[in-house]
């Protein structure tokens, strides 16, 4: 029997948008910081995160997270 096991980037990846879905970003940036996962192209991976984003679907996330805090 042959298991597949994902990569240890595809892992990443995956954990650090569910992170970013579910942390506030400044807890989720000092997060990043401490386990050095900044490694990588920052382009390729912001493209993937933000790919069906805009600036309006963004900026309404942002406020939404905010209404949510207070």
């Amino acid at each position: 029997m042959k298991v597949n096991l994902p990569k240890e980037r595809q892992v990443i990846e995956e954990a650090l948008k569910i992170l970013s879905a579910h942390m506030e970003p400044v807890k989720f940036a000092r997060f990043v910081v401490a386990c050095q996962l900044g490694s990588g192209d920052y382009l390729l991976i912001k493209d993937d995160t933000f790919a069906d984003e805009t600036v309006d679907s963004l900026y309404d996330k942002i406020r939404d997270f905010e209404q949510e805090q207070t």
